[in-house]
């Protein structure tokens, strides 16, 4: 069967990479891709925003199934456009994708179905924007952008300065906000397929948001992944499927919007028990990087069954028990300016350790690959704990010849704490 991955960035490489694996492949197109895409599929000039041309090169190629990989043209309906056309389409309609697409509708709509979430307010003015904080919430504080942001549009505000800043930037055109109350735990991301009423769990991860080291700093896209996320238990992951997504796709459901694809839920894991941050319509970047070379199955096989809505005849989605862990190489200036044009060595160097390097905002000049965007590269290790997959990674990471870029020495670092103090507890028991 031949396939149209559509985007540019990790996630596409690494959806790239991993469909090529699928013996029911034919020809793998990808639009538009990047250098690291095109090691496993034909590069095409395709246009995502224009619906009717990547609708009739679909039907003029033959393509058994369109796989939309960023939020933007979910958002923007391509996936209606697909299926009025005939097209399989792994990616939800316009209408599921607003639960990514306004951070507002997905509050209110976790408000009618009591699905766990932080209180909040929406505000439409800076002036409902100021009341809301001088006589709702308490410091910290969390304000949001409504609309999508790239992972940026977050800002954790500890101090009135803090949030006054974040709202001046919300509020400098026209803007909706969603300010929220802060909540204690530990974030994890959990990933779910759906054909709008069958579910397939598929994986767990921990990205690391802050661009420095020890979680500080601003927000970004993701400076690291790690899979598993253990944090996230069996029972925990339980409890969030059936009291966050499952209510959530059947509301999807009667309101006649259902959803299919990815559903990618963030969740805070608090004292008493998972809440939903927000939702994805797509897997994440670098999440991705970090889930799919753990799973042990055939990828596009479960991406057609998602189209097709015939996810309720595939088995359980099937991982390997190792840890994957992804460390992002972004260039400097990120998250703010990056810096673009450096070029890239190494990467060559980098897989011969054994890792798997992942393009992300990059391009070729015919001498090879050069930065394009803010984060550039995703080097993924996969090991049998945490510790090892981090080693593993970085030795990857330090092949890399690319002096613009800058990287955190971090990722995982919570779950390597934690995997110490088990070394600990089992040497004291003997």
């Amino acid at each position: 069967m031949d396939v149209l991955l559509l985007g540019a960035g990790g996630r596409e490489h690494a959806l790239a990479w991993k469909l090529a694996r699928s013996p029911g492949l034919g020809t793998l197109y990808a639009a538009p891709g990047n250098p690291g895409v095109a090691r496993h599929a034909r590069l095409v000039e395709l246009d995502a925003a224009d619906h009717a041309t990547v609708v009739a090169f679909a039907r003029d190629h033959g393509v058994g199934l369109v796989v939309i990989g960023p939020e933007a043209p979910l958002v923007d309906g391509l996936a209606d456009s697909l299926r009025a056309a005939g097209v399989p389409v792994f990616g939800p309609s316009k209408a599921a994708a607003w639960l990514e697409g306004s951070k507002g509708f997905t509050k209110d709509l976790c408000a009618r179905a009591g699905i766990p979430t932080a209180g909040y307010v929406r505000v439409r003015t800076r002036a409902d924007a100021d009341a809301a904080l001088a006589g709702t919430f308490s410091l910290p504080v969390v304000i949001k952008a409504d609309g999508l942001a790239a992972g940026k549009g977050v800002t954790i505000a500890y101090t009135p300065a803090e949030a006054a800043a974040a709202l001046d930037i919300l509020f400098d055109g026209p803007g909706e906000a969603v300010i929220e109350e802060f909540l204690e735990g530990e974030e994890a991301s959990l990933f779910v397929l759906t054909d709008g009423v069958a579910t397939m769990p598929f994986g767990s991860a921990q990205d690391h948001k802050r661009v420095g080291e020890g979680d500080t700093g601003p927000n970004t896209g993701g400076m690291g992944a790690y899979s598993p996320a253990r944090v996230l238990t069996p029972d925990l992951e339980a409890r969030a499927i059936a009291e966050i997504v499952r209510p959530t796709l059947a509301a999807m459901r009667d309101a006649g919007t259902p959803f299919s694809g990815v559903l990618y839920a963030g969740l805070m894991l608090t004292a008493t028990g998972p809440k939903l941050i927000e939702y994805n319509a797509r897997f994440g970047d670098p999440e991705a990087q970090a889930i799919l070379p753990r799973f042990d199955g055939d990828l596009l096989q479960v991406m057609l069954a998602v189209a097709e809505g015939r996810l309720g005849e595939m088995p359980p989605a099937r991982f390997i028990p190792e840890t994957a862990l992804t460390v992002v190489i972004a260039a400097k200036g990120y998250p703010a300016t990056p810096r673009t044009g450096g070029r890239i060595g190494g990467i060559d160097l980098a897989e011969a350790t054994g890792a798997l390097v992942f393009q992300a905002g990059s391009q070729t000049d015919g001498d090879g690959p050069v930065a394009s965007g803010g984060r550039v590269l995703a080097v993924t290790a996969v090991a049998r704990s945490v510790a090892e997959a981090r080693a593993a990674a970085y030795r990857g990471v330090d092949a890399i010849d690319y002096p613009d870029g800058f990287h955190r020495r971090d990722i995982g670092w919570r779950e390597v704490a934690r995997e110490q103090r088990w070394r600990e507890v089992a040497r004291e028991r003997g």
